[in-house]
């Protein structure tokens, strides 16, 4: 569990654009105050490096590489805090001279000189497979009528004694005063907190009762199960065999269940939380 900067880390230059226009590094940082998010959790959503994310809101993408990269980390950005990267992309490829035209790939053969030449059956290959649909049908009738008069003889031999007598089980009547317990199974609801989950599996449900949060779900095997923004008053459940990861970027608006109980908030406001939880009691991993 680590803490997050706090959320006053706007870039400088936000002032200096004019609000009719705002920059794609100021619509960024407005977003991610918006989700109420830090720019450490930005970076750890995104995996972009701090100083980058930084230099993004600031409109400076020369350290991310080439275009390539910045569109790149322009849409991860973007997704992360819940805004459509498209609408960025485009107006960063028009601000930095367009997006190159694919160079065609030239053909790597001719196919007008390919000839496929006709095969000639293989003789040999059918003679075979013949004697062996041959020898398997002979195998299979002689073990076939063996076992029919084998069953046949151990029929005969036994007698009207041998022949096993089937009789169904009876319960005894209790008798009158018996203090014989009952052994019908209760049909008594639970009252545990986590009766209706499964031991083998682990159940967690998200719940944004406090503000918005960015929230990354993955599985025990890597599998992505849910990345994006939880808005207020929505929840999201997950189930894995083994393990659940969570990864919260403003833990303070999250209500945690897990395994069918309530575990309260997950952090405080803000604040940048890890945890895995398994199947069983609700505990850290």
């Amino acid at each position: 569990m680590s803490i997050g900067n706090s959320s006053s880390d706007a870039p400088s230059s936000a002032s200096d654009v004019p609000s009719s226009t705002p920059s794609i590094g100021l619509i960024l940082a407005r977003g991610r105050r918006d989700a109420g998010l830090t720019v450490d959790a930005v970076s750890a959503a995104t995996r972009v490096r701090v100083p980058l994310v930084r230099a993004i809101e600031l409109d400076d993408f020369g350290p991310c590489g080439g275009d390539v990269y910045a569109r790149g980390h322009i849409r991860a950005y973007a997704r992360a805090v819940g805004i459509d990267p498209d609408p960025l992309v485009d107006r960063y490829d028009a601000e930095h001279g367009g997006r190159p035209e694919p160079t065609p790939v030239a053909p790597m053969y001719d196919t007008d000189r390919v000839r496929v030449e006709p095969r000639r059956p293989n003789w040999t290959a059918a003679m075979i497979a013949a004697i062996v649909v041959v020898v398997a049908f002979v195998g299979f009738t002689m073990f076939s009528g063996g076992g029919s008069q084998q069953v046949a003889g151990h029929a005969s031999q036994q007698g009207p004694s041998s022949r096993p007598s089937a009789s169904a089980p009876s319960a005894a009547p209790s008798a009158p005063g018996s203090t014989a317990p009952s052994t019908l199974p209760s049909t008594q609801p639970s009252n545990s907190p986590i009766a209706a989950v499964p031991a083998n599996k682990v159940v967690v449900k998200l719940t944004a009762g406090g503000g918005k949060s960015w929230v990354s779900a993955t599985g025990a095997n890597g599998n992505t199960l849910f990345q994006g923004l939880l808005g207020q008053g929505q929840s999201k459940t997950f189930t894995d065999d083994k393990k659940i990861s969570l990864v919260l970027g403003n833990a303070g608006a999250v209500q945690l269940f897990v395994n069918g109980k309530d575990l309260g908030t997950a952090g405080g406001n803000g604040q940048l939380v890890r945890t895995d939880f398994t199947p069983g009691n609700p505990q850290a991993g």
